[in-house]
């Protein structure tokens, strides 16, 4: 497998794993001090792996995640340093009914390690957010 496709197949766990929930699997997929800005969405940056994980978790262990990432930019600077930029859409149905549509894009840095493609650093820049809020009345069917 050479480095794109290594770089494409690191995103695809990320998606994969979040999504699915398996956070030792995610954590794996991180350098031990990566850095991570959700400010653009809401959140802060975090610095290290088990901070982010310690940050994420209770954000969206419990909300049904679906993430898509499309039409990557990477660019390899040297045999063990690359960026890319992914555009992103991910949809969030929170335990209380509360919905989150959005769209944006995933700057990031990689650093190989031990022959594995890492997430170094990344940033989530949104475009658009629809939001919408828990329903007033349980869904149909629903037994208060």
């Amino acid at each position: 497998m050479n480095d794109y496709e290594a770089i494409h197949a690191l995103k695809a766990r990320y998606f994969r794993l979040m999504d699915t929930k398996d956070w030792a699997g995610f954590r794996e997929l991180f350098c031990d001090d990566v850095v991570i800005d959700v400010s653009g969405s809401g959140g802060e940056v975090i610095t290290g792996a088990d901070e982010f994980l310690a940050f994420l978790t209770p954000r969206i262990g419990d909300a049904i995640t679906i993430h898509q990432g499309h039409t990557p930019e990477i660019e390899l600077l040297s045999a063990t340093e690359a960026t890319g930029i992914w555009a992103m859409e991910d949809r969030l149905t929170f335990p209380d009914g509360t919905r989150l549509h959005g769209f944006g894009h995933y700057h990031e840095t990689y650093t190989k390690t031990d022959g594995r493609w890492r997430i170094r650093s990344q940033r989530l820049t949104r475009l658009h957010m629809d939001v919408t809020p828990a329903p007033d009345n349980p869904p149909f069917g629903a037994t208060e």
